[in-house]
């Protein structure tokens, strides 16, 4: 168990008191380090890359001794050379999240910690390092023992597994799961695994996966693709049917689908004797990569999209990249809508590896996936799960990141019945985030340029002018995120730098339209 993060994130209390609750013996690399003869401390300040050598070598030589120790590491460590790949084929890697003012506040009065004077910098440059751990753990306003049994749960979670799965955690305690990534197909043992026993198994898919793809469960429906499914009658539908099937509290669902699927079945377990277990089997970039991590389901209704729902968490994700070798070309672009946004809230190393998969998105039918794909699909469900861990139900503001280009975007695909895929739509939501961002004072010159270029080379629309409509603009007034007159909307810094701001639904629409009636 190695446990990574920012200073002063609490990696060595809680990595005694996690060794200690399990039996294991607990070692702090930076102690291994300073037995070479200097103090950490002064060794940093006075020659920081052979300080990274001899942690480099020193947590070669523990991964060697592969005893089970807790493994509390520096703030830097991960970030070096091949650490985190080395951590991660030895064990499970946790990333304890930790505020700078936080980090900053604990370590007051402390030991010496020549780096905190940069802390910001370090911090942007870290924190999507730090998201590759298998999970992220959020240690705000906890204490350690209420940290150390999050890890516990996700080391619990980790267990269930079939060996050599790879995965990532969404840490939430008790509820703990896997978004689970590999290339073949939909398999059934997965499921099973994180199902355990259930009387039934249902199983949701729509009509073009169905052609391709299944899973063995007791009852299978099939529903008409596209976004019109997610409806009341078509929920209404689903519960009368499984009742009829005889399933009870004690079944579970499998969905098996792109975005609209996991919604749908979901919002039906989610309700369904009050809540039964499910499944996500994502099929489509988008719902590998965001509809499918979270909990968030829904249905549709005429002022807008996703309005009615509820919050029910998945016993498991699993990815098969696989089924995006049967995605239509259109389907496979639209994902790099959500693509883009994750590369624009992570930094610019996602936003080069999303740009080298884009040829692929634009290009023929049915050509296989780009080996660096794996890796933003990868990075992409990382960064939801660190999201979603912090904030699941959107309390707190964190998880409203994952909204960017949404506001916008959700108005322009209701607006257009159907007509635009989700991914388009929010690749457009994207450049008007950015001009609204400029307008603000707060992107950089150039940046709607760029953004606007990397969805035309993706195969993805990329004029929003057309849709800034009153009428399209007249639905922002129903986004989920309004409070009154007030509206938290997304705004971008640069790659990698994105924050909420509050601001008039009216600006909203004054600086996209300008001269459009209030």
């Amino acid at each position: 168990m190695f446990l990574i993060g920012f200073m002063a994130a609490g990696k060595t209390s809680v990595g005694r008191a996690l060794a200690a609750r399990t039996g294991r013996r607990f070692v702090d690399l930076d102690d291994q380090i300073a037995a070479m003869g200097e103090p950490v401390a002064s060794l940093v300040a006075r020659d920081e890359p052979e300080f990274r050598r001899r942690e480099a070598a020193a947590l070669q030589a523990l991964i060697t001794e592969g005893d089970g120790a807790v493994i509390s590491t520096g703030g830097g460590a991960a970030a070096y050379g091949d650490n985190l790949a080395a951590m991660k084929d030895a064990g499970l890697v946790v990333a304890l999240d930790v505020s700078v003012v936080e980090a900053t506040r604990r370590a007051q009065g402390g030991p010496e910690r020549p780096l905190l004077a940069s802390a910001d910098t370090l911090a942007r440059a870290r924190a999507p390092i730090y998201r590759r751990a298998h999970a992220v753990v959020d240690t705000t306003g906890r204490s350690i023992d209420d940290v150390v049994t999050a890890v516990i749960e996700v080391e619990r979670s980790a267990a269930r597994l079939p060996p050599g799965t790879r995965a990532t955690f969404l840490a939430l305690g008790e509820r703990t799961y896997p978004v689970t990534l590999d290339d073949g197909a939909p398999a059934i043992d997965l499921v099973r695994a994180a199902l355990g026993n259930v009387s039934k198994l249902a199983l949701i898919t729509d009509d073009n996966v169905a052609r391709f793809w299944s899973l063995p469960a007791d009852h299978v429906i099939v529903v008409p693709a596209g976004e019109a499914s997610k409806s009341f009658a078509s929920y209404e539908r689903l519960c009368n049917e499984l009742i009829a099937a005889g399933l009870d509290r004690g079944s579970a669902i499998v969905a098996l689908g792109g975005g609209v699927v996991g919604d749908l079945a979901g919002f039906v377990a989610a309700s369904l004797f009050r809540g039964i277990p499910v499944v996500q089997v994502p099929t489509t970039l988008v719902a590998m990569t965001d509809a499918s991590i979270g909990g968030k389901t829904a249905i549709d209704v005429p002022a807008g999209k996703n309005l009615v729902g509820a919050f029910h968490q998945p016993r498991l994700v699993a990815c098969h990249t696989r089924t995006l070798s049967t995605l239509p070309g259109r389907e496979r672009r639209a994902g790099f809508g959500e693509l883009w946004k994750y590369a624009l809230l992570d930094g610019p190393a996602l936003w080069r590896a999303v740009a080298a998969c884009a040829p692929w998105a634009a290009g023929a039918d049915g050509a296989e996936p780009p080996p660096e794909l794996r890796e933003v699909i990868e990075r992409s469900i990382a960064y939801k799960a660190a999201i979603v861990g912090k904030d699941e139900r959107e309390r707190t503001g964190v998880r409203a990141l994952l909204n960017l280009g949404h506001t916008v975007g959700h108005a322009i695909e209701s607006a257009s019945d159907g007509a635009l895929h989700h991914g388009e739509a929010v690749g457009l939501g994207l450049v008007a985030a950015c001009r609204v961002s400029a307008a603000l004072g707060l992107a950089r010159g150039g940046l709607e340029n760029e953004v606007t270029q990397a969805l035309a080379a993706s195969g993805l629309p990329s004029d929003v002018s057309p849709w800034l409509r009153d009428e399209v603009l007249a639905r922002v007034k129903v986004d989920k995120k309004r409070i009154g007159a007030k509206l938290t909307f997304l705004a971008i810094r640069e790659v990698g730098a994105c924050e909420p701001v509050e601001i008039d639904v009216t600006e909203v629409r004054r600086i996209l339209r300008p001269g459009s009636a209030a």
